[in-house]
Formats: structure tokens, sequence, C-alpha cells
């Protein structure tokens, strides 16, 4: 699947809210080195260096267009394609923004992310918690749909990609971790024509659009987008996206 780094950046605002709440829990004061697993675009990975400018910054993500607008910024960070399952580096602050929902396998990684932590070092991740809304309800629904079901058969996540955060909790407690879990509800209010839908072809309808030529994926926006509208109706002030988050910040 390939990545859009200007549609994913049209709601960037938005965007950079959950990732401003995770790092301000985190409470490393010196750390050597540091990674943020799944950066995107590098822009917010570049606050990481601003916070901690002694600290060699990296940041890895499995996009070659994401990395590559990455690089293109002037910034200290030292960004690298990568794919975050099979890093095996050594960094005192561990982030990882919005990533691990696309990992199936992420509970494991994330014990062996906890367990090669060092003394004094951090752990935060936080992950999207909104597979039950109506905006991936409708996804599935329609991608299951008669029309649609051949093409489609498998390629959308399920409503448990991520745990609740008891369960993140009790993984890294488990791994002898200090454990700050919390959920939060952000209430987006998005402007334009199809607001939730443009929201969704920055991330969750990417895989759809890959398994679809384009212009199947054309017809299946536009069916999406009729059903979107009845679940978020435009008002006077936007569309309100109610957006679910699950955050995690752990030390040793």
């Amino acid at each position: 699947m390939r990545w859009d780094p200007d549609q994913y950046g049209r709601f960037a605002t938005e965007r950079a809210r959950p990732f401003l709440d995770l790092i301000a829990r985190i409470e490393a004061v010196l750390p050597r080195s540091v990674v943020d697993l799944g950066c995107g675009t590098g822009e917010l990975t570049a606050l990481l260096a601003a916070r901690w400018p002694d600290a060699t910054v990296e940041g890895i993500d499995s996009s070659p267009e994401m990395i590559e607008a990455a690089q293109r910024r002037a910034s200290p960070v030292r960004f690298s394609l990568g794919d975050v399952t099979s890093w095996a580096g050594d960094a005192d602050v561990i982030v990882s923004n919005a990533a691990l929902q696309w990992v199936p396998s992420h509970r494991e990684l994330l014990s062996r992310w906890a367990g090669s932590l060092p003394a004094e070092g951090w752990l935060a991740f936080q992950v999207p918690g909104n597979f039950d809304e109506p905006a991936h309800a409708l996804m599935r629904s329609l991608a299951s749909s008669p029309r649609w079901a051949s093409q489609l058969a498998g390629v959308l996540r399920h409503h448990d990609a991520v745990g609740s955060p008891e369960s993140y909790a009790t993984l890294l407690l488990e791994a002898g971790l200090r454990v700050d879990v919390w959920e939060t509800t952000y209430l987006h209010v998005l402007s334009g024509p199809d607001p939730v839908l443009q929201w969704l072809r920055g991330t969750g309808l990417r895989p759809v659009l890959a398994a679809l030529s384009d212009e199947d994926g054309a017809a299946f926006s536009a069916e999406l987008a009729v059903e979107l509208r009845t679940a978020y109706p435009a008002a006077e002030h936007g569309t309100l996206f109610p957006f679910r988050r699950v955050f995690a910040v752990a030390s040793r």
C-alpha cells in the first residue's frame, strides 16, 4: 500500500494532537537516544529532537513515500526506511504514534520493546481505538456487500486490531514497568466537502483503494461518502467527528 503524505497531512493539526498529549507524559530528562517507530513524514519526530537536543534521534517508517518526505525536511533527525517489527536497536526513549494498529503482532512487539528498555528508559505509544465507530463499521459493511465482497475479502482490519487500555496496562506491568495508560475521545470539527471520507482516504481507506482499480476505488468512495454524510452530518460550524485514542506511557 502506498501512502500519500499530502492526503495524510490534510488534517495535520488534528493528527498532531495525540502525539503532543503522548510525549507530554514522558519524563525522560537526558536520554542519549530516542527513536520514533512509524515516524511518517517526520514533522512530529522533529519535536522530539527539539525537546532532547543532546540526544540522537532517529525516525523509521516502512513507507518510501513518507520517508522521502521526511528526508526533505531540515532536521537533525536521522530518517530511514525500515520495518518497525524488525527494529532491534538500543534507545532510552521509544515512541510509536498511530502505527501499531497496522501490525497484527504488535502485542508481542511491545513485550520485546519493553524488555529491551534500559534503566530509566521510556516506552510511549498511542493507537486509534475507533474501529467500532460508524466510519469503520460502514467501510467493513460496504466492503462485504455483494458488489465488493469478491475484491475486498480480508482487506480491512477487524474491530479488534487494537487492544483495550487494560490489556496494554497488563502487558507493560508484566514486563516490570511503571505504567500510565489512558484513553481520550477527541471531538474533531472537520471542514470541507465529505471531510470524514477525506480523513479516511489518508488512513483507514488506503487498503481498499490499494486493492481496487482507480475506477472502482472512486465508485467505492462515492458509495461510502453517501453513508458517511448520514452518520456524520454537516452542520453550520463543520462536521463533528469523534475519535477515540488509547495511550500508554511506561518506564523502567
